[in-house]
């Protein structure tokens, strides 16, 4: 099946790398029109470029700016039917409540958190008016779920996400926009990779709790992003989608 999102205009933040770039290049594969938000400007013009799009330089946490993303998207393209807000940040100094400071908690959940509140209320009006829209919003399956190797405030952003999508979903469920939280497991991706590097005991510790035994390619999450962009998820909105190798569902894992 192709041209699943044909003639539709769809938004990604942090779509210079990882999953937001995968599912950039999934959904111009499938016909949409594809606006790139990122704050990398020298790989937001080859990625508009190689897919066809479009490149907004936008920080996230500016509100400014992310009005004029989903203001330029409309004017340029004559609609908003997708916004992935997928953005985020997993900095090292986010770590355990006794050992990481106000600043870094702030800034993760001005990026995680705040960000996504930001792109929601910009885009909703576009939606709303047109009276069709997806939105999906990445939030992790460590919004479900504990760790022990804590990363204290992504993991509370992320619960914020969630329950801010659930809220959304069921608010506008009857003007004809979906909302879904995308709750990915561990993907390999340059933001996990980067983590990890710093601390491979960390790594091998959550590896091992994957019932498929290894981490998400960001392809496999850019599928679930598309299959919730697309009017196949029609009927499913307020979801928890987990994409997360059976993490969430395991007790333990096989041998």
């Amino acid at each position: 099946m192709s041209g699943r999102l044909a003639s539709k205009t769809a938004v990604i933040t942090g779509g210079c790398s990882g999953i937001g770039l995968a599912t950039a290049r999934r959904f111009a594969e499938e016909g949409a029109h594809v606006v790139v938000a990122d704050i990398d400007d020298a790989r937001g013009a080859e990625v508009a470029a190689e897919i066809g799009g479009l490149y907004v330089h936008t920080e996230v946490t500016d509100k400014e700016q992310v009005d004029a993303l989903f203001a330029t998207a409309k004017e340029t393209y004559g609609s908003v039917d997708i916004a992935f807000n997928n953005a985020g940040i997993s900095p090292p100094e986010d770590d355990s409540i006794l050992d990481t400071d106000l600043d870094a908690w702030r800034r993760v959940q001005e990026v995680n958190l705040t960000s996504v509140y930001l792109c929601c209320k910009a885009v909703l009006p576009y939606m709303l008016e047109q009276k069709r829209g997806s939105i999906i919003n990445t939030a992790s399956f460590v919004a479900v779920m504990g760790a022990a190797t804590s990363q204290i405030s992504y993991s509370a952003s992320k619960g914020g996400v969630l329950s801010m999508t659930r809220e959304l979903g069921v608010q506008f469920a009857r003007e004809g926009v979906r909302v879904n939280a995308l709750c990915p497991g561990p993907v390999n991706t340059p933001l996990l990779q980067e983590l990890f590097a710093k601390d491979p005991e960390r790594a091998a510790r959550r590896l091992v709790h994957v019932p498929m035994g290894r981490f998400a390619e960001p392809e496999e999450m850019a599928n679930a992003v598309l299959f919730l962009a697309s009017d196949e998820s029609s009927f499913i909105t307020a979801n928890t989608f987990l994409v997360d190798g059976g993490i969430s569902g395991a007790y333990v894992t096989p041998l």
